[in-house]
C-alpha cells in the first residue's frame, strides 16, 4: 500500500532510504536546507530548515513516517542536536507520523562484549551523552502516548552511498574504512589510521541501513524501541584493506596506526580531529554489534561482508575512473 514518508537529510543515509522507499512505490518528501537530493519520480525535494517546528509540521502533515537522517557538524553536536531533535519530535507529535531516527552506538559507551539493544546506555563521552538523551526524550514521549518512535543504530559505515549530497552519518567513522582506508589502499598509497588496524570492528553496509530504516517506518512491530541494523561479523581494518586490494590485484596495503597522543596533538589544528579522542575507545579495541533482534523479527539479513566490500570497491574504482573489478573480470 502506498504511503507518504518525509525524510530530513539528504546525505548518503537519507538519500539511500528515500530511494528504497520510492522504488517500493511510496511517496517520499526529502527535506534539506538547499532542496538537494536524488532525482526520482517518487521523490519530492523540498528546501526548508528542519529546526523550524512549524514548517516541519506542515511538511510532515499527512505523512505516515518522519525520518531523522540529519547530522549536524560533528564538533557542534551539543549545541545543534537538541533543538533539531526537538523540532522533529514536535512535528511527529503534531501530525501523528512515526518518528524514525538514524542513531549510532555512541550511547552505549565502552562495553565488553557485543552490543545489543538491551545494553545499558552508559555513555562516557559528550557526544554519546547527547545521543543517549535524544533517544531517552523520544522514548519518554512514546511511553506517554504522545508519539510513536523507533531508532536504528548502526556501526561505522561501509559503502559510498552514491555520494549523494554531503556525507552524513554517525561521525568520523563514516569515512574511516571507505575513504580513509580503502580509497587510499586501492590507489597504492600508505594508509594512516587513528586506530588499531588489527582490532576486530563491526562495519554496517549503507544499503542495509536504508533497508532497515524503510522497514522501521512501515512495520508497527518496530515502534517503541531501538533496533541495531543488521551487520556482518567484525573484520579488522587491515583485513578489510587486504581483501579489497586482492579484489583488484593490488599489492598488500601499507597501514600505519596513529597513536592517541598524535591525534590529540593534531586536534590543535582541526576542529574535527579535536573530537576524536573521546570516541577513540571504539577503534583501539574489539568493537562488535549484535543485530540478531532485527534479523529475527523482520527477516533482515546483513549483506555478507565480502559482497559489501566488493560492491564498495566497484564504486570506488568507478569514482576514480579506473575499471572496476567486475568489469575487468567480464572483459577477461
Amino acid at each position: 500500500m502506498q504511503s507518504t514518508h518525509v525524510i530530513v537529510g539528504a546525505g548518503p543515509v537519507g538519500s539511500s532510504t528515500a530511494a528504497v522507499l520510492a522504488t517500493a512505490g511510496h511517496r517520499v518528501r526529502l527535506v534539506t536546507r538547499s532542496g538537494s537530493g536524488p532525482r526520482h519520480d517518487g521523490i519530492e525535494l523540498v528546501a526548508a530548515d528542519a529546526n523550524d517546528a512549524d514548517r516541519l509540521t506542515a511538511l510532515a502533515r499527512g505523512g505516515d513516517a518522519l525520518y531523522n537522517c540529519a547530522n549536524p557538524p560533528y564538533h557542534r553536536w551539543p549545541q545543534l542536536w537538541p533543538p533539531l531533535a526537538a523540532a522533529l519530535l514536535t512535528a511527529a507529535e503534531r501530525t501523528g507520523a512515526v518518528l524514525v531516527t538514524m542513531g549510532n552506538l555512541y550511547g552505549y559507551g565502552p562495553v565488553d562484549g557485543p552490543m545489543t539493544e538491551a545494553t545499558p546506555l552508559g555513555a562516557t563521552s559528550v557526544k554519546g551523552a547527547v545521543r543517549a538523551r535524544l533517544w531517552q526524550d523520544a522514548l519518554a514521549a512514546h511511553r506517554a502516548g504522545r508519539v510513536r518512535v523507533t531508532e536504528a543504530r548502526a556501526s561505522d559505515f561501509l559503502g559510498t552511498g552514491g555520494r549523494a549530497a554531503a556525507p552524513a552519518g554517525p561521525g568520523p567513522g563514516f569515512g574511516l574504512l571507505t575513504d580513509m582506508v580503502l580509497a587510499r589502499a586501492l590507489a597504492g598509497r600508505r594508509v594512516y589510521v587513528p586506530a588499531d588496524p588489527d582490532a576486530p570492528h563491526t562495519w554496517t553496509y549503507l544499503p542495509d541501513v536504508a533497508r532497515t530504516l524503510a522497514v522501521l517506518g512501515t512495520d508497527p512491530r518496530a515502534w517503541g524501541r531501538p533496533w541495531n541494523v543488521p551487520s556482518p561479523p567484525p573484520v579488522s581494518i587491515r583485513e578489510a584493506a587486504r581483501q579489497a586490494c586482492a579484489l583488484i590485484g593490488a599489492p598488500a596495503p601499507r597501514i600505519t596506526p596513529v597513536g592517541r597522543p598524535v591525534v590529540r596533538l593534531a586536534g590543535v589544528f582541526s576542529a574535527m580531529l579535536r573530537e576524536l579522542p573521546e570516541m577513540s575507545y571504539q577503534f583501539y579495541r574489539r568493537f562488535e554489534l549484535d543485530s540478531t533482534a532485527a534479523t529475527s523479527t523482520f527477516g533482515l539479513a546483513p549483506t555478507p561482508f565480502h559482497q559489501a566490500l566488493a560492491e564498495t570497491v566497484d564504486d570506488l574504482c568507478r569514482e576514480a575512473g579506473v575499471p572496476a573489478p567486475g568489469t575487468r573480470r567480464s572483459a577477461a
